[in-house]
Order: structure tokens, then C-alpha cells, then sequence
């Protein structure tokens, strides 16, 4: 189970997938989780011994069906495309030192002003953050009287999660919301803010959202196939 560039490889039905170990900080579980380029990371136990290869076999239907449904993911961010709405638009790199996103829906593209292509995903960063900024304040003032809960504060941060809310009422979103179709936005903002009144995913939870938006187990479904670019990754 080792490939010629030394990355040991397991075969996953038909393919063969990558994986690298690391240590966590639990001491009692080992845990999986596929990158967006479909590389698997096994996290072992602290201080314990583990058979990597027999810990995989152990989980493969597991493993099997979390790749199939990350097959399925659509990644936000590439080399040369950006999403933005649920559509992915094709970088045009014109070569002037503006660093500078200009996004042409009709056209299918984004402008990109820049004398270093390095710098794309950094001024895509930039402009996420910007218009999803833009975005939440507006939404959330737009669906707090739908829900009944008013947030103390709301801000966008880099994290792992489409949204966040904490018991002392703040909302925190992804700023990489803006990329979502406006259908899945929506979903991610009612989802927190239902999480003011039910500080949890209960019974009492599902009902409270469900009654805001009827079909929120369909765009659950949908959200967990969009793949947020994650700068920090390897």
C-alpha cells in the first residue's frame, strides 16, 4: 500500500486512494477525514499504537461511501476559477498591478488585475470577505423578525464551519458564504439564527427551522456538497 512517490495508498472499490497519519489529541480514537482532492488523513490517538492499514479496513464501507460523496463535492476555489453564487466563473488574468477581482456573471468570468497570478486566491479571499460581509449584515437584519431572535453581534471569520452561533448570541459565518448559491445562503443564516432560540440540533430545533423553511433538509443535503477552499491546508 505504498505509491512511487513514497505516499502510502489504499484501493477503495476501484481506486486507489492516498492517505497520510498524523496525531491527534484524543487518546482513545482514531479518526478519518477526506481532503477536497480526495487524499484521506487518518488522525491516530495520542500515546497509543495503531495498525493504520487494519484501522482503514475496519471503516471501509464507511470510507467508501464518504469518498462517493465527496466525488459529488463542488470545490469553491480552484487555480483558475472562482464560485461566486453557485456559479463558477473562469479567471481572465490581465496583467496590471491593480490587484483587483472584477466578476462578470453573463460573461461566465472574473476579471482578475494583477501582475502575479500567485496572488489570485489571496484577492479572492479579500473580495469573499468583503461581499460576505456585505451579505450577512443585510440577511440577518432581513430574516431576524421572520424567526423571532435578534443576534447580540455578527461577524465573518475564517473558520471550518458555514456558521456559528454562540450562547452569548453571536453569529459568526463562513467568508466563503458568498460562493454558496442564494438558496443555501439563506438556509445558513436562518439555520443560526434558529440556534438563538434552540442552542442545539434537537427535536424542538428541527421543528423551529422547519417552520421558516419547509424544505431545510433538502438544502442540508445540498450545502454538504460544496467544498469551501481551505487556505491553510496543505
Amino acid at each position: 500500500m505504498r505509491g512511487r512517490d513514497r505516499l502510502p495508498y489504499f484501493k477503495l472499490g476501484p481506486n486507489p486512494v492516498k492517505y497520510s497519519v498524523v496525531r491527534g489529541t484524543s487518546r482513545r480514537y482514531t479518526y478519518f477525514r477526506f481532503r477536497p482532492d480526495l487524499t484521506l488523513e487518518v488522525v491516530l490517538p495520542r500515546g497509543r499504537s495503531v495498525d493504520v492499514e487494519r484501522a482503514i479496513k475496519g471503516k471501509a464501507s464507511w470510507l467508501l461511501r464518504e469518498y462517493e460523496r465527496m466525488s459529488m463535492t463542488k470545490s469553491i476555489l480552484h487555480a483558475d476559477a472562482m464560485m461566486i453564487g453557485g456559479i463558477m466563473l473562469r479567471a481572465v488574468f490581465h496583467d496590471r498591478a491593480a490587484d483587483m477581482l472584477v466578476p462578470d456573471i453573463s460573461r461566465g468570468v472574473v476579471d482578475v488585475y494583477t501582475d502575479d497570478r500567485r496572488r489570485f486566491k489571496e484577492l479572492v479571499r479579500r473580495w469573499f470577505l468583503r461581499e460576505t460581509s456585505a451579505y450577512v449584515v443585510r440577511k440577518v437584519a432581513e430574516l431576524a423578525p421572520r424567526v423571532g431572535a435578534k443576534p447580540a453581534k455578527v461577524d465573518v471569520r475564517e473558520m471550518g464551519k458555514w456558521g456559528y452561533c454562540t450562547r452569548s448570541g453571536r453569529l459568526s459565518f463562513s467568508w466563503q458564504l458568498i460562493a454558496l448559491p442564494d438558496r443555501l445562503r439563506v438556509y445558513v443564516v436562518l439555520h443560526e439564527l434558529t440556534h438563538l432560540l434552540e442552542f442545539n440540533h434537537s427535536a424542538a430545533f428541527r421543528r423551529r427551522l422547519g417552520a421558516v423553511l419547509h424544505d431545510f433538509r433538502d438544502l442540508e443535503k445540498e450545502l454538504a456538497l460544496f467544498a469551501p477552499y481551505d487556505r491553510f491546508a496543505p
